[in-house]
């Protein structure tokens, strides 16, 4: 039971909780359960005047750069539970109307974004739907989207979508890319931006062709390169372990060789020439090891560093390994009439042809 207070001035009674039951009575209370952005409970800082729709206007972009992703009507009915959904309905007509809010789509409904004042003005004169589809570009970055992507986030016919495409590329707002992964389709990016490396296939790919004797020729030189380091390390006579630490070379110093040589007429990077040094790598003929290295050093990445040297076979392979079945995964579950046979292989079609 708890002590019992009487008001002097009138009948009711009051309870007097003392601060210490307070205290506890906070300390059983039950965790509030984290919320997701369509529940998420916004701190108000003064209570809006429901009453003026200016202030609700203000509080519904408030609510927005609190969220830079969006939010949804369940945001703004948490913020504001009083708002009558007319009401809620007018204020975000009106900022969709002035262009400051944008409307998009997600898995979990319709989301409102605060424009940016750049895409404002380049979209400005262009309609509703433009003003989507253009949205929906940006948001897909320098990757791209496809037009039939562009359908499904925005629910509009593909006609109008390919008028809207039209008119955009026209404009010279959006581009449309082909891609090295489907060549028969194009993706759409805004037109400022550099295509992506999955999108155009870097520098290993022109006109979408995959430039095979310009990465065989990279190969050779490479492997040329880390070749010739070897053979400077034996010809010093040092002691076995200097010299073949001498043997190594930093993926740096081989893409500083083939810049000099000139032979690439695209900007290679250094991550460029370590998927050429994997290729080696993969056919035996380079070895890597990481060591540890200094932050900021040439070359090192989170205090790490790749050498690579070339080696050369101690023994030349077999016969039997050169042909598909010495090397094949599923050689055990291969033969005649069953689901994997010599008769079928394309593998072993393929080494006789040749």
């Amino acid at each position: 039971m708890l002590p019992v207070a009487w008001d002097t001035e009138g009948p009711q009674r009051v309870l007097a909780v003392s601060h210490n039951i307070s205290s506890q009575a906070n300390k059983v209370r039950a965790p509030r359960r984290q919320e997701t952005l369509e529940m998420a409970e916004v701190k108000v800082k003064k209570e809006t005047n429901l009453s003026d729709p200016a202030e609700v206007e203000n509080r519904i972009k408030e609510l927005c750069q609190q969220f830079p992703h969006g939010i949804t009507d369940q945001v703004i009915q948490n913020d504001m539970p009083h708002l009558e959904p007319q009401q809620r309905a007018m204020a975000i007509n009106k900022l969709l109307s002035l262009g400051q809010l944008d409307l998009l789509r997600n898995s979990a409904g319709l989301l409102y974004r605060l424009k940016d004042s750049q895409s404002t003005s380049k979209m400005k004169g262009s309609d509703n739907q433009e003003k989507l589809v253009y949205q929906i570009i940006e948001d897909a970055g320098n990757k791209g989207i496809w037009s039939r992507d562009i359908r499904f986030k925005s629910n509009l016919p593909l006609t109008e979508i390919n008028k809207i495409l039209k008119n955009l590329e026209s404009k010279k707002l959006i581009k449309a890319v082909k891609s090295v992964a489907a060549s028969k389709k194009k993706v759409y990016m805004l037109y400022n931006l550099q295509p992506d490396r999955s999108v155009t296939g870097g520098a290993w790919y022109s006109d979408q062709d995959f430039e095979s004797e310009f990465v065989e020729v990279l190969n050779q030189q490479c492997f040329k390169f880390l070749q010739s380091k070897a053979e400077a390390a034996r010809d010093s006579k040092q002691s076995p372990m200097v010299q073949r630490n001498s043997s190594f070379a930093t993926s740096h110093e081989v893409w500083k060789y083939i810049c000099e040589l000139g032979i690439s007429k695209v900007d290679l990077s250094m991550d460029d020439i370590e998927t050429i040094l994997n290729t080696l790598i993969y056919d035996g003929k380079v070895e890597m090891t990481v060591i540890a290295a200094k932050e900021g050093t040439v070359g090192s990445v989170d205090g790490q560093m790749k050498l690579y040297r070339g080696v050369n076979a101690i023994i030349q392979p077999t016969g039997l390994v050169k042909t598909p079945c010495g090397l094949c995964p599923v050689f055990d579950d291969c033969h005649e009439g069953g689901e994997i046979s010599p008769s079928t292989c394309i593998y072993m079609s393929e080494w006789l042809d040749f």
